[in-house]
């Protein structure tokens, strides 16, 4: 009784490779099922001489773990969170702790903070990203609760986690449903990077011409450049993969009808419900959406027609630089969001240490998150990385690129949406003048909602007839 250190409910493949790399760092733990045979081959997979114990009871599981009880919970999202919570509760005390290990959207998880505080729950909603060999080897976590509470976390998150130069990819980031909400972002930025790459493979097949080969040795090439980063690293070994069937590239016999799970759609409703602007982010969402009319589009295909009479001849620097430019504008538009999202719900978020637990781990590591967190450390106030003089003299230099590539879609005839927003968000942020003003004159013309003027004072309406 009450001789292990952390309990997770939900042996799934997340699940048991979590509490699998607890029991290499030396911990002792269990873990809850319903399914008897996952409970059992829990402890056949542990290492000799380890603690893991496997349960399909609550009430064993719960009496098994030393005060205060540390649980995670790695069931589905939504009811089943509720369910796994109501199964626990009867057998808890006060001061023990609840983490939400799944991608729960945040406003549950601030539902769930303070209907658990009310009983003497500590509850985390705590992102983890980095898949089943993350989980295994070292994933980037992301937890947010109460701070006091989540020292008796710590010591375990800080074992398991990936480490980068040293420092553990985990941090306490702040109250209620932060560690969720960074998560969402997390994956609303991965969303975009990947619309970029799945651009960038179109352009260089449709738009240059290159075979699946070509295009695979010049993403190998570039996870070697400052372009260095897991989703880069996956592309190129993706495209290696040949079919033991046809013998044709694997990739080239996907449908291209992309599923989701959300967690992309939810950064979207949410940064426009904050005025945060994520343009890349939100045509990412758009373009797996527009992916499932394949036959609209087969027919589209065949009457709405582009005969482009120009000549191939961009590079692959080009696309390389383009490339850059893009991904360092999704970064920022996802770390601007998190800005203004920690002041209108009171998180007390500290970017460097975001950019800081992202460097490792997770989905969305890649070698410029280093310039990121150094960026924050100059700056912790800053409120968009394209104004940090590094950043923004590195998309300055590669600006003429992305313009190039842009223009090269367009002749080409070839989809490059999210490269287009990536470079309207650039031009937009660094306009001084919008064309809003007219915008504001058209609502008061037809709905007299009334205009504010740079030349004086107060609010107006006009009599525009």
């Amino acid at each position: 009784m009450g001789q292990y250190d952390f309990g997770i409910v939900g042996l799934g493949v997340m699940g048991r490779n979590l509490l699998l790399n607890m029991a290499d760092h030396g911990f002792a733990v269990a873990g809850l099922d319903l399914d008897e045979e996952k409970a059992l081959s829990l402890e056949k997979e542990a290492a000799k001489g380890h603690q893991v114990k496997g349960f399909t009871a609550a009430e064993d599981f719960i009496k098994s773990l030393k005060n205060p009880k540390a649980i995670m919970l790695l069931v589905p999202a939504g009811k089943p969170v509720d369910a796994a919570i109501a199964s626990l509760l009867p057998f808890m005390d006060q001061g023990d702790i609840v983490v939400d290990g799944g991608n729960s959207y945040f406003p549950d998880t601030d539902r769930r903070f303070k209907e658990l505080a009310e009983k003497g729950i500590h509850f985390f909603g705590m992102g983890i990203s980095g898949g089943e060999k993350g989980a295994r080897f070292g994933p980037s976590m992301m937890p947010g609760g109460d701070a006091e509470a989540y020292e008796r976390l710590r010591p375990v998150f800080e074992a398991i986690a990936a480490k980068v130069d040293g420092e553990p990819c985990v941090t306490y980031l702040g109250r209620g449903s932060a560690g969720n909400y960074v998560k969402m972002v997390h994956n609303g930025i991965e969303y975009g990077i990947m619309q970029l790459i799945a651009e960038t493979y179109d352009l260089m097949k449709r738009g240059l011409g290159l075979d699946d080969a070509k295009i695979q040795e010049a993403f190998e090439a570039w996870n070697q450049s400052e372009l260095q980063s897991f989703l880069v690293e996956i592309t190129a070994k993706l495209l290696k993969k040949v079919d033991e069937t046809t013998g044709k590239h694997l990739v080239s016999l996907i449908s291209d009808r992309a599923r989701s799970k959300g967690t992309g759609k939810w950064t979207s409703q949410n940064a426009m419900d904050l005025q945060a602007p994520v343009p890349v982010i939100d045509v990412a969402v758009l373009m797996r959406d527009i992916s499932k009319y394949k036959e609209e589009r087969e027919s589209a295909s065949k009457t709405l027609l582009w005969n482009p009479a120009v000549e191939k001849d961009a590079s692959l620097d080009m696309l390389k630089n383009a490339f850059y430019f893009a991904m360092i504008t999704t970064y920022a538009q996802g770390m601007a969001q998190l800005s203004i999202a920690s002041k209108e719900y009171d998180y007390g978020l500290n970017l460097e240490e975001v950019a800081k637990i992202w460097r490792g781990g997770c989905i969305i590591r890649a070698v410029c998150l280093e310039d990121f967190r150094q960026a924050y450390s100059r700056n912790a106030d800053l409120p968009n990385l394209l104004l940090d003089k590094n950043i923004g003299q590195s998309l300055m230099d590669k600006q003429k690129d992305i313009r190039e590539l842009v223009k090269m879609a367009v002749d080409q005839g070839v989809p490059a949406p999210a490269y287009m927003a990536s470079l309207g968000y650039f031009d937009s942020y660094r306009s001084e003048i919008l064309p809003t003003n007219v915008i504001q004159a058209q609502r008061d013309f037809f709905g007299a909602h009334q205009f504010e003027r740079i030349d004086k004072e107060g609010v107006f309406h006009a009599q525009w007839e």
